[in-house]
């Protein structure tokens, strides 16, 4: 069986973080058909618009999407494209398991973490507009429809993936409507799953909470703007947004992406880290079905990192990206030359 996936290399950095992905990818024995397009800047240049009209019928034909990371231009420019593509597709749940990798010192060792976030509305959502000159509006909109979806989303996942526990982050003493709404949507739904306990916590003392103790934590469920801040800060816990992936996922389609930035000041100089990248391509597998591809990564990934002669230099290593990809495939390889062996040893 081949998979057919939508490929956004991005910038900067993101075309040689995503080729080094889909050698690895491929390395896994799993056949894709890669339909490739720009977005952004780029895509601009060529076709006048930032998500080509290619680009979008590419996802709704193959319903699933891996992307590297686009600039987004700062306090001007273009809107974001990862904002656009999710509100285009409807891709209403982010997700962000956020767990340690082996020999990365961090502070907080056994870290395993669920963000799950809202997507599609929120301050976060970017409605805004100039009431008069000197005087500008952002408008925060939540509703029951996509509090009750997210909240049922996390709860299931939760459910068949046996965690015990979603605490519900808010600003409900400020923020007493919108906020509100949220709550009582999270709490509506937390009664149809009695075996999972849940909380809710302020945002910000849950920030706080974070860097004292996270392993008070188990999945955490907000809305747009506060997922997107404290993702990062959990991705902070286990070594920074270069190690930790990201999903978006729809009822009808699912985009996996670096949490990263662009770096541009790397690009083209084979040093980027593609880990990243190559976590969210193991989410993708997961999401396909290809669950001993993705076991197959996983321990790759974890062997390289115990390893660490093959690491790129912001994890401490020498390795450039096609290096680590390279020790990447090896550890495959070689975790399949130990299952063969395997087989003929007597039990």
């Amino acid at each position: 069986m081949s998979y057919k996936v939508t490929l956004i290399p991005g910038d900067g950095i993101g075309p040689e973080v995503i080729q080094a992905t889909v050698r690895m990818l491929e390395a896994t024995g799993v056949k894709f058909e890669w339909e490739s397009f720009a977005a952004g800047a780029e895509a601009y240049e060529k076709y006048h618009e930032y998500i080509p009209k290619e680009l979008s019928e590419s996802i709704e034909r193959t319903r699933v999407g891996l992307k590297g990371p686009v600039t987004t231009p700062i306090g001007g420019g273009f809107a974001s494209i990862n904002v656009e593509l999710r509100k285009r597709f409807e891709l209403f749940a982010n997700f962000r398991p956020i767990r340690n990798l082996p020999h990365i010192p961090t502070r907080y060792p056994g870290i395993d973490l669920i963000v799950v976030r809202e997507n599609t509305e929120g301050l976060y959502s970017g409605i805004e507009h100039e009431v008069i000159p000197g005087v500008v509006e952002s408008l925060k909109i939540i509703t029951e429809k996509a509090s009750t979806r997210i909240s049922r989303l996390a709860f299931e996942y939760a459910r068949k993936n046996k965690r015990k526990k979603i605490h519900s982050i808010h600003k409900v003493n400020i923020m007493k409507m919108s906020d509100g709404l949220f709550l009582r949507c999270s709490r509506a739904v937390s009664k149809e799953y009695p075996e999972i306990t849940y909380g809710e916590h302020i945002v910000d003392n849950t920030c706080m909470q974070l860097v004292m103790n996270p392993y008070q934590y188990d999945m955490l469920l907000m809305e747009n703007l506060y997922g997107d801040i404290i993702s990062d800060l959990c991705a902070g816990l286990v070594g920074g947004l270069g190690l930790v992936p990201g999903a978006n996922f729809g009822h009808e389609c699912a985009i996996f992406e670096a949490v990263h930035g662009s770096a541009p000041d790397i690009a083209g100089k084979n040093i980027a880290n593609p880990t990243a990248v190559l976590r969210s391509a193991l989410l993708m597998l997961r999401h396909l079905g290809e669950h001993d591809a993705a076991l197959k990564i996983r321990d790759a990934i974890d062997e390289v990192y115990r390893d660490r002669t093959k690491l790129t230099r912001d994890v401490g290593g020498n390795a450039g990206t096609s290096e680590f990809a390279d020790a990447i495939i090896q550890a495959m390889e070689m975790q399949g030359a130990a299952a063969t062996g395997n087989a003929g040893a007597a039990p």
